[in-house]
Order: structure tokens, then C-alpha cells, then sequence
């Protein structure tokens, strides 16, 4: 059976032979001027599916030459709903699936859309031609007040992505308050960032116990540094740059300080760092449920030695190494359930038990540094509920953990310790400014004589 191409005119085969060396090829774009001849932010749409006629004005529009925009670019604002996707929205603006596709393959260089929330704003720019139809071009979003992203269309190659970050300023902010009660209550009151109070806590957490160390009465101070636009909008917190707690009349400042070699580090007013060898309590905002010592055990019905602390605390909660040093055991170990110990020198261990699971990377053998996420509260082997049950071993025993003397970080010395005075005498003066300004935001309590005349980070 002879070729139906033998068959073909011989004007006609060389018209279909050219035709097909003259197709353009598809793929990702190529830059010469980016590293490896590769341009990672710029897409090159793939070819046009039919789009029906939903979309057919923008469909239209990208296969035939209107001649260059008759006016400015058309911005439509969409916000994203629940359960939408990226996609989804730009279906609803019309744009063609092939213009979507390509242009959520080139936001993914810079940003991940499922991390887009519901209610986010997304604006959907769109170019008017000259018959009338409009032309996709892109869209554009802020993720964060810190950031906007934009996509945009590249001539005919496709599509390319940038971000840009906002410059910020970092204002300090002062506040204070009494403790009546708790001091998450006293913080909220005092109009403290949660996330404010919780840098407070961890690096207090070296020396105060919070469940038996604070008071009615007791007192606290902070400077910490909030981050603001140029428009004035507020963009989350900064670092934390001083904190005092008075505990029973004793005051107890801490300040922030980078060292020549770029370590970051809090340290007392005699330039001594606050970390210590071991934490003293190796779990966030969690209550002493039983202390070290005899008692009635709740399981077993008769009076027992406790050789732990307990900590009641929701199913999940982080569990913080109390030190650094190296995973000794990490497996399920009979009454203690889910269990870690951490050997942190030649003489001292910390234990930890009825975890719900281990945190990743978690196994014998594994280095830890203090303050690393170990595993998470449950209830996991002999327990009546979730709580952490921690363990100081000292050559192999069972110690209170109140008990151990717990020798402290380093002390500095020579120009290191001049260089400190001379920023704590920055952050005492930064804070008196914020304090006696309109930034200080302070708890509603009954002021005395030496309140109103004295403070700690200042000389009184």
C-alpha cells in the first residue's frame, strides 16, 4: 500500500516540511546574563488550550496582535475564600488556564501560594487592548506588611516573579506592671506581645522558677523594639532589649548584647551571661503538679518517693533540653511511656517522661543545644493526665532539682566588659525616653511614693 504522503503533491510536501521547521518550541526561558545561562524567576507559557467561551475576550486577545494597550492597567482586587486556591481566584477573574498555570509556576520561585490564608487580598492586572478585550498581565499581593509580591507578564516568554521587602524602623518600647495575679495577666494588661513575653520568660526561666518564684506584688520592666513601615504600619516585634523582675524586693536585670565576635547573649548588670547549665524549668507557661519528694501516689494507691518534678500542661506542649549535651536514651520505656534523657557532662543528666512523641531527629546519640525542641507533653505510660515529669540525675541518682547548684555562663571581661557598661548605659537611657513617652504602657495599679520616683534600669 503506497504513503498517503506519496501521494501528496511535491509543492505541498515542501509546504508542510517548512511549515513544521518554522513551529517555535516551547520550554522555560533562558537568560544569558543569569548564572548557568538560566533565568529561575521567568516562565514561558505553554501552549494555548482552547478556552471556550468563558475568557474568550482574554483568550482572543493573546493569539492575535491588538497593537500595544489603549489605556492604564486595569486592576480588579479578589480575596481568597474558603477553600479556594490561587487557581480558583484567578479562574474567576477570566483569566486563560494557561496564563494561570503559568504564572503560579513562576510565584512559586519567591513564595509558596498554599500558604495564602483565607481573606487574603490578591490584585489581578489586566491590560485594555485596542478591540476592546483585556490582556492578563499579572497580580500582586502583600503576604505580611513586610513583604509584597508581583508577577508579571514578560513580553511573550512567559512570566516572572520578584518580591520586595519594606524598610522598617525599630521604635522602643517600654512597659511595666505590678503582678497580681499571673504574669501573662499582668504582661496583656500592660499591652506586652505575647511573643514579647515570651523571650521574657525563656531567659528568665535560668533562675526563676515561675510557679513558686512569683508573688502578689512582684514587678517587671521591659524595652523591646517594635517594627514599623514608612506608611506607619505595625509590623510584629523586634528584639528584646531589656527586662527587670523584682521578686520579693530583689531586682534582677537583664540585658542585650553582641560581642565583638558577633555572639548574642543576655547578661547581668556585672556583664556575667544568665545562662546556667541546665534550665530551671525546660517547658513554657506550665504549672508544678508534684514536687520532689514522698508522697501519695495517685496509680499506685501508697506513699512513694517522687524522684521528679511534675508539670501539668496541654497535650502537645513543646518540651525544651534543659541543657546542652548528648541523647543517652530516646525510646518507650515501660511506667515512664515516651521517654528522653540527655547526658549533659560527666556527673549530670536530665530526664524526661510520658511524652506523646518525639521531636524530629530526636535519637541516641543526637547533640543537643539548651533551649532545643526534644519532644511534646502527653501522658504516655503510668499517668493520670498530660504532664512532663523531669528528672535531674546526678552520677546516676535521682537529685531535687532545686537543689543543684547550677554554676553560671561566662563573665565578661577587659574592653568586652567596657564595651557592655557603655550599652547598658544606651538601653537605660532608651528606656527612661520610651518610659516618660507616649509608647510606655503600663498596668492599672495604685502608684506609691517610690514607684513614681525610682525605676530599675536608671539610677534612683
Amino acid at each position: 500500500m503506497r504513503s498517503r504522503l506519496s501521494r501528496l503533491p511535491t509543492l505541498a510536501l515542501l509546504a508542510i516540511i517548512t511549515a513544521g521547521a518554522l513551529m517555535p518550541a516551547t520550554g522555560v526561558a533562558r537568560n544569558a546574563d543569569a548564572p548557568n545561562g538560566r533565568a529561575p524567576h521567568t516562565y514561558k507559557p505553554a501552549v494555548k488550550p482552547n478556552t471556550g467561551a468563558e475568557g474568550a475576550a482574554e483568550a482572543k486577545d493573546d493569539n492575535e496582535d491588538d497593537g500595544p494597550a489603549t489605556g492604564p492597567v486595569d486592576r480588579r482586587i479578589l480575596s481568597i475564600g474558603r477553600g479556594d486556591t490561587l487557581m480558583d481566584l484567578l479562574a474567576t477573574a477570566n483569566v486563560p488556564a494557561n496564563d494561570a498555570h503559568d504564572a503560579v509556576a513562576a510565584l512559586r520561585e519567591v513564595y509558596n501560594p498554599r500558604r495564602l490564608q483565607v481573606g487574603q487580598r490578591v490584585t489581578v492586572l489586566f491590560e485594555p487592548r485596542r478591540s476592546g478585550a483585556r490582556k492578563f498581565v499579572g497580580f500582586e499581593f502583600a503576604p505580611d506588611p513586610l513583604r509584597s509580591v508581583s508577577i508579571a507578564r514578560k513580553g511573550d516568554t512567559g512570566f516572572t516573579s520578584s518580591q520586595t521587602e519594606k524598610p522598617v524602623t525599630r521604635k522602643p518600647v517600654a512597659a511595666q506592671g505590678v503582678i497580681r495575679s499571673s504574669l501573662f495577666e499582668a504582661g496583656a494588661q500592660a499591652g506586652v506581645p505575647i511573643s514579647v513575653m515570651m523571650a521574657f520568660i525563656q531567659n528568665f526561666s535560668y533562675d526563676v522558677d515561675f510557679q513558686r518564684d512569683l508573688q502578689p506584688g512582684d514587678r517587671f520592666e521591659i524595652l523591646y523594639e517594635k517594627l514599623v513601615t514608612a506608611d506607619g504600619t505595625q509590623a510584629g516585634e523586634g528584639e528584646l532589649l531589656y527586662a527587670s523582675l523584682t521578686l520579693s524586693g530583689d531586682d534582677m536585670p537583664i540585658y542585650r548584647f553582641k560581642t565583638r565576635d558577633g555572639r548574642v547573649d543576655y547578661y547581668n548588670g556585672d556583664g556575667e551571661s544568665i545562662r546556667r547549665a541546665l534550665l530551671r524549668t525546660p517547658i513554657d507557661g506550665a504549672r508544678i503538679t508534684s514536687g520532689f519528694g514522698m508522697r501519695h501516689h495517685p496509680i499506685l494507691g501508697f506513699s512513694k518517693m517522687h524522684k521528679g518534678v511534675d508539670f501539668g500542661a496541654p497535650t502537645g506542649t513543646p518540651i525544651y533540653a534543659a541543657g546542652r549535651g548528648t541523647i543517652e536514651i530516646a525510646e518507650r520505656s515501660s511506667s515512664y511511656g515516651n521517654y528522653v534523657r540527655i547526658r549533659h557532662n560527666t556527673e549530670i543528666s536530665t530526664a524526661y517522661a510520658h511524652m506523646s512523641r518525639f521531636a524530629k531527629s530526636i535519637q541516641r546519640g543526637a547533640r543537643v543545644d539548651q533551649g532545643d525542641i526534644i519532644g511534646y507533653v502527653g501522658t504516655t505510660g503510668r499517668s493520670t493526665g498530660p504532664h512532663l515529669h523531669y528528672e535531674v540525675l546526678k552520677a546516676g541518682h535521682q537529685v531535687n532539682p532545686r537543689s543543684v547548684d547550677l554554676p553560671t555562663g561566662e563573665k565578661l571581661e577587659g574592653r568586652e566588659l567596657q564595651a557592655f557598661q557603655q550599652a547598658r548605659r544606651s538601653i537605660e537611657k532608651m528606656f527612661e525616653e520610651s518610659r516618660s513617652g507616649m509608647q510606655l504602657a503600663r498596668t492599672p495599679a495604685p502608684a506609691s511614693a517610690e514607684e513614681k520616683g525610682c525605676n530599675k534600669a536608671s539610677s534612683c
